[in-house]
């Protein structure tokens, strides 16, 4: 079979050579794609402008049967688990192009066929471009919390994200964000962004702080060994990483929640996080496609042409056949799947080898260490001095105190 083309001969091999898992941890998040088109342009987008092409071939929005089918999966994987506590995330593309009252039916499908005593908990993520009041509304009903995707908090931040006619998609994003912190700040669940190291970090991070977002995700941009991402000299990446870190610690942790941050914090005080960027935790999501194809994560993609591909559907396969696929497998064995290096280094338990997809190379497949190693050192490193620095006096007053 031609490398690094999907299949599952070589597949166990490009994903680190972990063997068939036959019981995986079950999903827990699962990523539904009800729309597969944007209505963005975004010049640097891995998914559209990327090496897989896989959603020109789908349907740009998930037919009524693919999302009753998947309700039903999603509710089945539920209950042979023992599910108490889903995520559902509606997704894209573009997730508002199909219409809020289609992610409210589906949401309350999955929802009434769980087991009773399952929480689902929604979330729609979208670039806020499409957001009105009376779209909210719908899903504020609902209970679908609402994730923005920015790349800043001011216009020349966003420059990158234009409409199809290469128009700015600020004004309208702005508008979106602003809406829902004014008039529905209960359904917000925060803003991802990512990580530009040509722009200013506490300044950046200064304007998001504007959106009144109670969360904030920092992801490091998708690239790989073979695809390096931009501004890839010394540590850039983890420089930033470090500075809006040293901005919001100083403040005390109250302006917003930075999961990276808190995930970097409990694993060094050896606590459970789980994410895909740091931590040894076992993953636990998949998605379902417009076309109802069962895949990995969307980063993926960004490696190869059917990185993602499982070859499974939702019409004839459970959730469980999923986690029986190497690639799953693999990234659900922990320090067994990663590169001797990242076995032998001292900062493993929290760095856990980095972004799955980071870890790609032509040829070798996903057992290397993660592209952005250097930053993840100096963000780490950076985190535990800070730490030890505000926790000594602390502890030193304390047993200073102590009969």
């Amino acid at each position: 079979m031609r490398p690094d083309t999907g299949g599952t001969t070589d597949e166990g091999v490009r994903h680190g050579g972990a063997g068939v898992s036959a019981t995986g941890r079950p999903f827990r998040q699962f990523i539904v794609k009800v729309h597969g088109r944007c209505n963005l342009a975004c010049t640097y987008c891995y998914l559209y402008e990327g090496p897989d092409h896989s959603w020109r071939g789908r349907p740009a929005a998930a037919p009524p049967a693919v999302l009753d089918r998947t309700a039903d999966r999603i509710a089945e994987h539920a209950r042979s688990h023992g599910l108490t506590t889903i995520a559902l995330v509606l997704h894209g593309g573009e997730p508002l192009l199909a219409g809020a009252a289609t992610l409210a039916r589906f949401t309350d499908a999955v929802r009434s066929r769980v087991p009773a005593d399952c929480t689902v908990r929604p979330t729609v993520q979208t670039n806020a471009t499409l957001l009105t009041e009376e779209r909210l509304t719908v899903l504020a009903r609902h209970g679908i919390r609402i994730g923005i995707s920015l790349d800043g908090g001011r216009a020349r931040h966003n420059a990158r994200r234009v409409d199809h006619a290469g128009r700015p998609s600020w004004p309208a994003a702005a508008r979106g964000a602003r809406l829902v912190a004014d008039r529905f700040p209960t359904s917000y669940a925060g803003i991802l962004t990512v990580v530009d190291p040509t722009l200013d970090p506490v300044e950046t991070y200064d304007s998001l702080l504007e959106l009144r977002p109670p969360a904030l995700d920092l992801l490091l941009p998708h690239g790989n060994w073979s695809v390096p991402p931009p501004h890839l000299e010394g540590t850039r990446h983890g420089d930033w990483l470090c500075a809006v870190f040293d901005r919001w610690w100083s403040a005390g942790r109250r302006e917003t929640r930075i999961r990276l941050f808190e995930e970097c914090l409990a694993l060094l005080l050896g606590l459970p996080a789980a994410g895909e960027s740091l931590g040894l935790a076992p993953f636990d999501a998949l998605v379902v496609e417009t076309d109802g194809s069962i895949e990995q994560v969307d980063s993926l993609k960004s490696a190869y042409e059917g990185a993602a591909r499982t070859g499974l559907d939702v019409f004839r396969h459970a959730f469980d056949e999923a986690l029986r696929h190497p690639g799953v497998a693999a990234r659900q064995a922990g320090r067994s799947a990663l590169a001797d290096a990242c076995r032998a280094c001292p900062l493993l338990t929290v760095c856990g080898g980095g972004h799955y997809a980071h870890r790609y190379r032509a040829g070798h497949g996903f057992r290397n260490p993660s592209v952005y190693c250097a930053d993840l050192e100096r963000f780490i490193r950076h985190v535990a001095g800070r730490l030890a620095a505000d926790t000594k006096p602390a502890l030193a007053a304390r047993e200073g105190g102590t009969p």
